[in-house]
């Protein structure tokens, strides 16, 4: 891409941001030293001790990524208020996360899962299905990964730097720090990412409406139209919502993050104060209206995308658009790091030990997690370079399509006991079709779609369908005498006593002589 020349006094600062953190994620393994990073429970889930305190922050680098700070403002900018559907979905998730989440850390912890693929193969006693399950999620987080890798792209185009050659660097700083510091590097770093992302936040919606001459005028230069929802858009706008939240902790890097929690509590305690991420994420979708209302040209190269960008270069002063500009680098550091441990997670644990080596012992386990973490960058790096930007987001919505089928086999399994894992393998088949189909009729270039006259979010009318078959082909199943076999017991879902729990697992700690 064409270079306008570097802002170098932006430049200065963002190095400055962008360095220390990369020091902190090689300086990591050191923070909770690790008994063995050479253990995937250690290098992959950061030994399972993250308080509150770090789970929220990690969760929150997880789930408002840097391109929820490029892409939700840029979908305001461009569309208007159908674009603050992001804001009611992060608040119908944190109820689902506090129903759902704290059963399936219970049963993880008791187990020794690493991987939802793992709790699907015990749950359903089929290796198959979870491999299903792991090939849907390493599937929808390669495009993830991507587009932190362009959101980055789009700030460093922005100050005018050789995007190319710099997102090379930018890729092989978090290939290594996350290479050696495993789960531990993202969650440090995260504290740091939030801490900049909420002072930016802060100053902008503070400073910009200032300098607007007041949220009156702001609003006052915004079409009455992108203000409120299109008619006929209600259906879009609320299928979205919900679909969204259903899927969102499917994603195996949010389950990462989850299982990587110290107790049930910790996890009860962060469906309680997550949500003051989604008044972060109404603070940010506004900066669309801004945009709008400064008269914000977006870069050619990156389009709409591009909004805030331009805006913070257009109205901030240089020294702080370039403090903004490293808190969304950073920002995508976090999640991209996250998302591709919980790649190389689903790899070595759910097809390299199940179908190539069922001999692995730990350590092999955890170097097999290693390389695969660096090839999962590398096959990210290729996409973002290798794929037009508006091809890239296309991807993901698929992926977020996709993602959800596996909502019977993870979330419906932990709660119904006589789902038949042949009704769920035939329900998942059923929902990757049908939503594939959609998508391709809609050329990948949206994610909703006309279904009986209602123009829907694809990944929700799919995943109807494939609950449909999933407890219609298990009730079925069950009244013909066919009965669930798999290795849980109810027993398994409930904390274990403290006298008996088994605080080393791995038995990576002196034994009593």
């Amino acid at each position: 891409m064409p270079v306008a020349g570097i802002i170098w006094s932006q430049f200065w600062i963002f190095l400055v941001l962008f360095a220390g953190v990369s020091y902190i994620g090689f300086i990591a393994p050191r923070w909770r030293a690790a008994r063995s990073l050479e253990h995937l429970d250690e290098w992959g889930l950061g030994g399972r001790r993250f308080g509150t305190v770090v789970t929220w922050f990690l969760l929150g680098g997880d789930l408002y990524t840097a391109y929820t700070f490029v892409a939700v403002p840029a979908l305001v900018f461009a569309k208007g208020a159908v674009g603050l559907f992001a804001i009611p979905y992060t608040i119908v998730v944190y109820p689902l996360v506090y129903l759902l989440m704290p059963r399936l850390w219970q049963i993880a912890s008791n187990r020794g899962y690493v991987t939802a693929s793992d709790y699907v193969n015990e749950r359903f006693d089929s290796r198959f299905l979870a491999l299903l399950v792991a090939i849907t999620g390493l599937v929808a987080t390669m495009p993830y990964i991507a587009l932190q890798m362009y959101g980055i792209e789009v700030v460093l185009g922005q100050m005018g730097l050789p995007v190319e050659a710099a997102l090379i660097v930018a890729f092989l700083v978090l290939a290594v720090f996350t290479y050696l510091s495993g789960l531990r590097a993202p969650a440090l770093i995260a504290i740091v990412k939030d801490a900049l992302i909420w002072i930016v936040v802060i100053v902008a919606i503070v400073y910009i409406p200032w300098h607007l001459g007041g949220f009156h005028n702001i609003f006052a230069k915004v079409p009455a139209e992108n203000q409120t929802l299109a008619p006929g858009a209600n259906a879009a706008y609320a299928s979205l919502a919900l679909g969204s939240a259903l899927a969102l902790f499917l994603y195996p890097h949010v389950m990462t993050g989850v299982f990587a929690s110290q107790s049930r509590k910790t996890i009860k305690r962060n469906a309680a104060i997550l949500p003051a991420y989604s008044f972060l994420l109404g603070l940010i979708a506004l900066l669309g209206f801004m945009a709008i209302a400064a008269s914000v040209k977006p870069n050619t190269d990156f389009g709409n995308n591009s909004a805030v960008p331009a805006l913070f270069a257009q109205l901030f002063p240089d020294w702080f658009a370039g403090f903004a500009f490293a808190a969304i680098a950073i920002g995508a550091l976090v999640p991209a790091s996250i998302m591709s441990i919980a790649a190389a997670n689903l790899f070595s644990r759910n097809i390299w030990r199940d179908y190539i080596r069922p001999q692995t012992d730990p350590a092999q386990e955890a170097r097999v997690a290693k390389i695969a973490s660096l090839l999962v960058k590398v096959g990210a790096l290729i996409f973002i370079l290798a794929v037009p930007a508006t091809d890239v987001i296309n991807f993901q919505l698929a992926g977020g399509v996709w993602m959800l089928q596996t909502l019977p086999a993870v979330f419906l399994a932990l709660y119904v006991p006589w789902l038949n894992r042949n009704a769920v393998i035939a329900g998942w088949v059923v929902g990757i079709g049908w939503g594939t189909v959609m998508l391709a009729q809609e050329s990948f270039k949206v994610s909703t779609h006309s279904v009986l006259g209602w123009n829907v979010y694809i990944a929700l009318a799919a995943v109807v369908a494939n609950v449909i078959v999933v407890v219609g082909g298990s009730g079925l199943a069950y009244a013909l005498g066919w009965r669930p076999t798999h290795h849980l017991t109810a027993s398994d879902y409930e904390p274990i006593a403290a006298p008996t729990l088994d605080r080393d697992p791995l038995h990576l700690e002196p034994q009593p002589s």
